[in-house]
């Protein structure tokens, strides 16, 4: 039996919903916080079991009898590193036989990296896995592409700018159905024990060529404006914007602009067996009316 973690999240409920279209919904079960959240899952058929990240016990009687578990990675950043090694300590105890674990993909993993207060939970984690003698593949995703009007906001056509401290960074942004989907094939197929997959895309792309694809599809004019980092702090404090988010948007960018997600690969590809979808496509569900 397979379970997913986190099913009641984006990447949760996509991997489940492909995953109905690979096996029979016996086949399947998901860990949810709220089991009411998961009605539609429990509806076509899927086991759906109450747990915590924080709460070992939940996880262990919640894994029993599992073979494969799609660990999602948790979003609470700052008390992930405990969570997680509660699921990979949890897995081990109910005898979990391979882990598939969603990870984050990275060029530096030191503590110079703008972006290491996410990737310290994962690294770790990661370490955990290799070392608990579960059978383990790690997906190391690059950036969403669905967070791209999250980071660009939702007032770009009004104003007609993304401004973002990237530079000319690039970064091969993925659709997250995509991820979903490459998880499904992995979790029905064989061949993936002990591995590692970068997975993102094989074309990357910059600001600036959001703001041309979202121009052209709208008709309306949009410019890419990269200011400091001094600068664009200055701008969202002014508007509001809370300041943990601001470090965070940031810190994201930073990491663009160093190159930290420029790292094209064919792996997803492979495990479509199809092109990813490419950034143009994605910007026409959002902004074309």
């Amino acid at each position: 039996m397979i379970l997913i973690t986190g099913a009641t999240g984006h990447l949760g409920r996509a991997t489940a919903q492909y995953l109905l279209q690979k096996t029979a919904s016996s086949n399947i079960a998901v860990l949810v916080r709220d089991v009411a959240k998961a009605a539609d899952l429990a509806a076509q058929g899927v086991d759906v079991r109450e747990g915590d990240y924080n709460d070992v016990a939940s996880l262990v009687k919640a894994f029993t009898g599992i073979d494969k578990l799609f660990f999602v990675s948790g979003n609470d950043v700052q008390h992930r590193l405990g969570q997680q090694a509660n699921v990979v300590a949890a897995a081990k105890t109910a005898g979990v036989k391979h882990i598939v674990y969603t990870s984050f993909q990275r060029k530096n993993e030191t503590e110079t990296s703008p972006i290491y207060f996410i990737a310290k939970s994962h690294l770790n984690t990661e370490a955990l896995l290799k070392d608990s003698g579960i059978t383990y593949t790690i997906l190391k995703h690059g950036l969403y592409m669905d967070i791209l009007p999250m980071f660009i906001g939702d007032k770009v056509l009004e104003t007609g700018t993304i401004f973002q401290p990237a530079g000319t960074g690039r970064a091969a942004f993925t659709l997250r159905a995509d991820m979903a989907e490459a998880a499904a094939n992995i979790l029905t197929t064989s061949g993936h024990d002990n591995k590692s997959y970068d997975i993102s895309g094989s074309t990357s792309y910059s600001y600036q060529e959001v703001a041309d694809g979202i121009s052209e599809i709208t008709g309306k004019k949009i410019a890419y404006v990269s200011p400091t980092q001094e600068v664009f702090h200055q701008e969202l404090s002014k508007a509001g914007v809370p300041s943990e988010y601001i470090g965070m948007f940031g810190a994201f960018n930073e990491a663009i602009r160093q190159g930290e997600f420029d790292m094209m690969d064919t792996t997803l590809e492979k495990l479509l067996g199809r092109k990813s979808t490419p950034l143009k496509d994605y910007l026409k569900t959002v902004y074309s009316n």
